[in-house]
């Protein structure tokens, strides 16, 4: 099982960015697909961003494309989310998590661990 803890939420203005940190440990992070998703109140959670073991492939949800930024550092077992020109419509929790594959971790088919979330609030 892998343990991943979020960092980097907060409140910002529209127009601001935020940098997420999803820090893991416990089993070898470069084996795992990762993934960024948000909750907001009253919503299912949606997946944001994933991205492969190496970061080589890489998808994003239509509603952030051009705005967001996933990347992976396998050497700090660490996945980050780079979100910028952020709108109010992007409050949520937002939670990284692990997959065998990006397909499975994409498709929300078999995720591995979730980690605690970070909240993230958009002001207008």
């Amino acid at each position: 099982q892998v343990q991943l803890v979020e960092s980097g939420g907060g409140l910002v203005q529209a127009g601001g960015s935020l940098r997420l940190s999803c820090a893991a440990s416990g089993r070898t992070f470069s084996n795992y697909a990762m993934g960024w998703f948000r909750q907001a109140p009253g919503k299912e959670r949606e997946v944001v961003a994933t991205i492969s073991t190496s970061g080589g492939n890489i998808y994003y949800a239509e509603f952030v494309k051009g705005r967001f930024t996933i990347s992976r550092d396998n050497a700090k077992n660490t996945v980050y989310l780079q979100m910028n020109s952020l709108k109010p419509e992007d409050t949520a929790v937002y939670y990284c998590a692990t997959g065998t594959s990006l397909y499975h971790v994409t498709t929300m088919k078999s995720i591995g661990s979730w980690g605690q979330g970070t909240q993230v609030t958009v002001s207008s």
